[in-house]
């Protein structure tokens, strides 16, 4: 559970320190090194090919013969057909884009999922403090009504429905405890730190800014949101592949200096260059070029359905944000305060008899569920928030709200 004495952060500073010491991390960091790898082995030339061979020969001439050695060397170098290494050279750079965007997209989700857990922290604990509070008035009155001699049949079922709801809210409690130590052992898994190390949130002072319209949020999405530009990207890398397999049909081409030398009698000696290159008869690559254009044509599909998933994404989640800032309208700012004093206040008199029953524990109920209903709201609103700058990349307190226009008199 997070204890009282761990120092207070904020929000903020939570998901800086999420972003810092996360360990996911350091697989899409991995992923850029591999790339980068993969470019530089790209744009290499084959090792060229030194072979020798050494033997006997003999020569017969009538009935003499003549013994001697032959051997021969020869270095070779094989040079793909033109413009096959910058086609690999683009398709690395390609991959290397989509591991940063991948880094980029991972970051920026890992900063959002650590401030929604975090509020969601906070609210828990709200939550938790307030009905251990309720339930402990309910403890404290039940054991002041068990100790009197009940007089008629309204005192014991009174007696009863405190027991009642005591039970009721001790199991909320213990919700919120699971919820809170719930979202405790996220947070230090998102941290990369102990289990049990324990988290203190400050009072986060949320601000909810007025929705702008979907218009810039939508346009925005369409080139900032990570999943269109990673389509993006794996469409052009796809097409270099449909240029990469045309070209493959031309064969490379190997060539070398070779010198070879006979001694026999006489000594003959060979040099020069040689050329060797497949003749393109039975494979001309006719398949992996249907293979690859069928991949770009997919590739062209998921961009497509990329686009309509994610204008009704941002639709959805600048609905549910202006819902919660219409509902959030409807609040006094000092609403919760109001139910806490006013169940404290019916505590008091309900002791004094001045209360009923019914208005009592209703109270207590209401005030649990103000509290409920103010934090899960907020928590709602900052989710769809943050999902809103994670899929467009525009954060509401920067977007200006464009003025209304004047009615003509």
């Amino acid at each position: 559970m997070a204890s009282n004495s761990a120092p207070a952060i904020t929000l903020d500073a939570l998901a800086a320190d999420v972003l810092e010491h996360n360990p996911e991390l350091g697989f899409y960091r991995a992923e850029i090194q591999a790339a980068a790898g993969e470019r530089r082995m790209a744009g290499t030339l084959a090792n060229p090919e030194f072979s020798t061979t050494v033997g006997g020969k003999r020569v017969a001439v009538g009935p003499l013969t003549s013994d001697g050695v032959a051997w021969s060397v020869s270095v070779q170098q094989t040079f793909e057909w033109p413009g096959r290494i910058p086609l690999r050279k683009a398709i690395a750079n390609h991959q290397i884009k989509l591991a940063q965007l991948g880094f980029d997209q991972f970051r920026t989700a890992l900063a959002a999922r650590s401030r929604t857990v975090a509020y969601n922290l906070f609210a828990a604990q709200e939550k938790a403090a307030a009905a251990r509070e309720v339930a402990e008035r309910f403890q404290s009155l039940r054991e002041v009504l068990v100790q009197r001699d009940p007089a008629g049949l309204t005192p014991v079922l009174e007696t009863r429905i405190i027991e009642a709801s005591e039970l009721t809210l001790q199991r909320k409690a213990t919700e919120a405890a699971l919820a809170e130590q719930s979202a405790l052992l996220e947070l230090n898994q998102l941290r990369g730190k102990p289990w049990e190390q324990p988290i203190k949130i400050a009072p986060p002072n949320l601000s909810f800014p007025s929705f702008p319209g979907l218009e810039p949020f939508l346009a925005s999405a369409q080139t900032n949101n990570f999943e269109i530009r990673m389509r993006e990207a794996d469409l052009e890398q796809q097409g270099f592949k449909v240029s990469l397999a045309k070209n493959e049909k031309y064969p490379a081409v190997t060539i070398g200096p070779y010198f070879s030398q006979e001694r026999a009698g006489d000594r003959e000696t060979q040099a020069g260059i040689g050329l060797s290159i497949p003749v393109p008869l039975w494979n001309r690559n006719s398949g992996k070029v249907a293979a690859e254009e069928a991949r770009l044509l997919q590739a062209e599909t998921l961009l497509s359905l990329a686009h309509r998933n994610l204008e009704r994404q941002v639709i959805e989640k600048a609905l549910a944000y202006q819902a919660r800032l219409d509902e959030m309208a409807k609040w006094r700012p000092d609403s919760v305060e109001k139910f806490k004093e006013a169940a404290a206040l019916a505590d008091r008199h309900y002791r004094l008899g001045a209360v009923p029953i019914t208005t009592y524990v209703e109270l207590q109920k209401q005030y649990l569920d103000a509290v409920e209903a103010l934090l899960s709201t907020k928590l709602d609103a900052l989710d769809a928030a943050q999902e809103l700058q994670r899929l467009t990349g525009l954060d509401l307190n920067q977007v200006v709200v464009p003025a209304k226009p004047e009615d003509p008199k």
